[in-house]
This record gives C-alpha cells, structure tokens and sequence, in this order.
C-alpha cells in the first residue's frame, strides 16, 4: 500500500491537526471515527498525527491515534524524522515508552544520519535518551515463558515475566535499588524463581552478542541483571533473612570516609565477569575503573551507568544515597553531605552513616570557613584593587592637569618675551 500524499489532506483532517494542537482528546476521537479521515495522512512536511501528538507532548492523544492504528514507524517526514525522534525531542519518556512499546525501531536515522537518541541527546533531553537505550519489549521476554521445540516447560514461568521485566527496565542501576525491588515483590523471594530468572538473563544477554546486529549495551546490562539476581538467590539460600542483610553489606561504608567498598567491589566483579572477553565496551569499562582506587572517580558503578544509560555524570540532578533515585531533597539535619529520597532510604543508610556524619559535619564546616575566608580575602583584594586604581586614576589627572599648566606657563613666557609687533605710524 503506498503512503498518502503529503500535503493531500481534507478538510476534516486539517481539523483533527488543528484538534492535536490543542489537546482536545474527545474532538480528535470524534474526527478519527469520520470516513475521509486517514490516521496516517501527511501534513505538507510529511508529518502524521501521530507525530505532532509526539511532539507537543501529549500523551493521550498519542494514545488514542495509536489505538486507531496510526504507524508508529512512518518515515515520510521531509527530513526522514520518525514519531519517535520527535517524542524525544519533547522530553517526554510517558511518550517515548509509549512509542517503543508500540514497536518504535530505534536505530533508524534521519537525513542528517542521527537515531532518536542522538537527537534526544543533541537537545539535552537525557531522560529520553536513558529509555530508549534501555527499552527491552515484554514481547522479547514473554518468548521465554513458552516452551520452544521439546521443552516441556518454559525456561520462565508465566507468573514472572512482568516482575522481571520491571527490573530489566529498570533505569537506575544501582544495586540496592535492584535488590529492593527483587525484595518488593513475593514472587521473586524464591530461591528457584531467581535462578530461572537468572538463566533467562544469561540467555538474552548471550542473544545480544550472537544478533546479527550485536548490542553490547543491552547485553551488558542483561548480564548485570542476571549477577544480581544470583547474588540474591545465593544470599536468600544460606541467610533466609528477606534480603535485609544484602543491602546492609551493599551501604557498609568504610570507617574513614563511609564508601561502600563492598558494592564497588560487587560491582567491579559484575564487569570483570562479562563472559564476552573481545567486547568494546567490556574493554572500555575495564580501562575506566581499573587504574582507580576505591573511593575515588570514577565510581564503577557511575561507569556502568554511563556505559549503559547513556547518562554522563549526575548533571543537574540529586541522587539517594541509599538506593540511587533521581530528584533526592532530603537530607541528613547534621551533616548535610548526603541526600536520600525519603525517610525510609535514611533510616536504612543510619547504621552505617552515623560512624562518618560528624567527620563530614566537620569537613563542610571547615570547607565553609575556608570558602568565607576566601571570599573575604577576594573581596579584601579587589577593594585594595580598586583603591590602588582610584589612586592612579588621580594621579595621572594630578599630572595630566600639571602638563597643561606647564604647558600654558611655557606659552606665557614665550608671548612675554617676543618682540612687540611694529605700529604702522601713518
């Protein structure tokens, strides 16, 4: 079937772009149900409803262009933009998920060779960026949980695709992050659930390399997945304590400066463990983290996290100190060096925080006096500056004024003592 024409609209489809704009939902429902209406028509610029619903932000009109059919992969655009670059652009990931999980293909370009998540990254909005490289279908994993050729079982239960696939969409990677959602849902606090879980992730991630189109990002974090999910099943085997006890391991900071050395360690073997040894991106993260000593930049797990989410440093944003969420405010009344997302996170962090807080109350009080005497010693500087510069400003008037006087004497002289000019006596 070949694509509409751009620009051939009618008139009640020139309504419905003018109805997206304005966000009526109810209108737009109306208009899509009327005969000379075509879901995907094109604007003059090649543009379909459904990405000017992306663009503009709004949700639920793409929602409902969806659920008429619209084509979440037209390329007609005059620059070969897709719905889901523009939903990038709008640095709404509500859209931007939506769009993958409507089967959005991210690795197409435009006409200037970017992918959506380049163009989400050119224009800064990184929350985009993070979902589409971190998107895996529901569709990919429900493949495990049917039996394939003379499986009599499935290598995944039914039951524990959506728990699973919660934490592989996951886009905080931190470890304890990833342990309490393991903890969150009952399902998972079985020993057998998580080793099937386990295995599936091995099996995605080897899957990731084998591809025609190998992908060493998502195969990298399939493989983090399936080292903390058996680390939960070893931990629930010989403790049965819920998972309490791995997380107090993962926040234990060290007694001098409250660095988690057992999360970086946990961390560093994650990566050391990646069974692809000729990967890039293995050989990059290694290059990263291996010269650094504990406690210092880079953190390995700020290197996975930028390896994997596309995400440079920590930006404009606050994170827990407990469990990595984005947008923390809460912080701890002493020291005042460290955020949480709630109380809860700061409850959970005490038994190990409180050995350092008073020692970091002191490093921002001194850092503070220093910062003051600093910026008085600045301000003390420019004001002897600007002191030092009224003064030679005055002077050079004081010798700009004593010039003229010498100058206006030196011609006195000079008419005083030449000769009178003769009078002509008629």
């Amino acid at each position: 079937m070949s694509a509409p024409k751009k620009g051939a609209l009618t008139d009640t489809e020139k309504e419905l772009l003018q109805v997206i704009a304005a966000g009526n939902v109810q209108e737009a429902s109306r208009l899509l149900g009327c005969k000379d209406v075509r879901v995907n028509c094109l604007d003059e610029y090649g543009m379909t409803p459904l990405m000017h619903a992306a663009y503009k932000g709004k949700a639920d009109m793409c929602k409902l262009l969806l659920q008429h059919g619209a084509d979440v992969n037209c390329n007609e655009h005059e620059h070969g933009y897709t719905a889901l670059m523009f939903a990038g652009l709008s640095g709404k990931t509500e859209i931007t998920r939506m769009m993958l999980d409507a089967g959005a293909e991210t690795d197409v370009v435009n006409s200037v060779g970017r992918t959506a998540a380049q163009m989400a990254a050119f224009v800064g909005q990184h929350d985009c960026v993070t979902v589409i490289n971190n998107f895996f279908s529901r569709k990919r994993l429900d493949y495990y949980t049917k039996p394939q050729g003379l499986e009599k079982e499935p290598k995944l239960p039914p039951k524990l695709a959506g728990p699973l696939h919660k934490i592989i969409m996951t886009t905080n990677l931190n470890p304890v992050k990833m342990v309490m959602l393991i903890k969150e849902n009952p399902l998972l606090l079985d020993v057998e659930a998580l080793e099937k879980c386990h295995k599936v992730m091995e099996l995605i991630c080897e899957k990731c390399v084998k591809q025609q189109d190998m992908n060493e990002v998502l195969a990298m974090k399939m493989h983090y997945i399936s080292c903390v999910l058996q680390k939960c099943g070893s931990f629930l085997k010989d403790q049965q304590d819920k998972l309490e006890g791995l997380i107090k391991s993962l926040l234990k900071g060290r007694d001098s400066d409250g660095f988690p050395v057992f999360q970086e360690k946990f961390l560093r073997e994650c990566i050391r463990k990646f069974p692809y040894c000729d990967a890039t991106l293995l050989q990059q993260l290694v290059r990263s983290i291996a010269p650094v000593e504990m406690g210092n930049d880079p953190t390995a797990l700020s290197v996975l996290t930028q390896a994997i989410t596309g995400q440079v440093g920590f930006m404009d944003a606050e994170f827990c100190t407990t469990c990595g969420e984005k947008g923390a405010e809460k912080r701890c009344s002493i020291c005042k060096m460290v955020i949480y997302c709630n109380q809860d996170c700061q409850k959970l962090h005490w038994f190990t925080h409180k050995k350092v807080c008073k020692k970091l109350q002191e490093q921002r009080q001194k850092h503070e006096s220093d910062s003051a005497k600093r910026l008085e010693k600045q301000a003390k500087e420019l004001e002897e500056k600007k002191a030092s510069e009224e003064t030679s400003n005055a002077m050079e008037d004081l010798s700009i004024e004593q010039r003229e006087v010498t100058s206006m004497s030196d011609t006195l002289i000079k008419t005083e003592s030449a000769e009178p000019i003769p009078i002509n006596a008629d």
